[in-house]
């Protein structure tokens, strides 16, 4: 795979930085080479690249970020990350994921599929929104800012806003979620999937497959950073399993069924 030049990585500094979440200085904790990635086909590594990436993590939330990449331009993470090669770290980005994702959506909303005003945010090329209306929604718009068909926002807010596999990409998590509740109202919730870290973290570190900075996963949350942060724009957080979540401030009924579900599954 050919390589870019990298440039304008911010400069990294021994003393704690704040937290992205919750401010709580935050030293470092690990590094990696920016080849590295989460996904190795048949055992095989990208050739290291020389350029190391550094992560933190809050000892109060436990959030892990990065921020060699705050000073990035979407300029930047689109020649660097979110080019034509991104599909070699990510096969599943263009069909597998956006096929999983509209049955979770229609098996959680197959009831009444012409209520729900949906969009989905950091939708990339759109499939997910398209099969979502071959279903049967009347509704799925897409909005990604890194892909210039759906690069404009559509107006108005929405019942569900979808959000998948986004907020680890995110440099500023707080900004993003602040634009994704921007599409929503007081009744209306976002249903979003990011890997919390396991159990075992503490043991695996830096060597959790998740950590990736070749993929763009430079915010890894918590299933404490991952409530704090919805909280702060007065929003609850209820959780699945250890990747999909949902959060709300009232639940609509149309979905009032997803905080049986929840609770069910304790």
């Amino acid at each position: 795979m050919p390589s870019v030049p990298i440039a304008n990585l911010k400069p990294v500094y021994a003393d704690p930085a704040p937290c992205k979440i919750c401010g709580t200085a935050s030293p470092l904790y690990g590094v990696v080479d920016f080849n590295h990635s989460c996904y190795t086909p048949h055992g095989t590594r990208f050739p290291l690249l020389g350029v190391p990436v550094y992560y933190r993590r809050c000892p109060v939330c436990n959030f892990v970020f990065s921020d060699c990449f705050d000073d990035w331009t979407e300029q930047e993470f689109k020649q660097h990350i979110y080019n034509d090669l991104y599909i070699a770290v990510d096969p599943d980005y263009s069909e597998n994921r956006p096929k999983a994702m509209a049955r979770i959506v229609e098996q959680l909303f197959h009831k009444d599929k012409s209520s729900p005003r949906l969009l989905d945010f950091g939708g990339g090329n759109g499939f997910c929104g398209q099969l979502l209306r071959g279903l049967g929604f009347l509704s799925a718009d897409v909005y990604d800012p890194f892909t210039p068909t759906y690069a404009l926002r559509p107006e108005g807010k929405f019942d569900v806003v979808l959000c998948f596999e986004t907020l680890e990409h995110l440099p500023n998590p707080m900004a993003g979620i602040a634009s994704i509740i921007e599409s929503t109202s007081d009744s209306d919730i976002a249903l979003f999937s990011t890997l919390v870290q396991p159990n075992d973290f503490e043991k695996q570190g830096m060597n959790w497959w998740y950590i990736g900075p070749k993929n763009g996963h430079i915010s890894l949350f918590s299933q404490k950073c991952l409530k704090l942060a919805w909280q702060h724009f007065g929003f609850n957080v209820a959780s699945f399993n250890e990747d999909l979540h949902f959060a709300f401030r009232k639940i609509p009924d149309f979905a009032r069924h997803l905080v049986n579900e929840q609770a069910a599954r304790g």
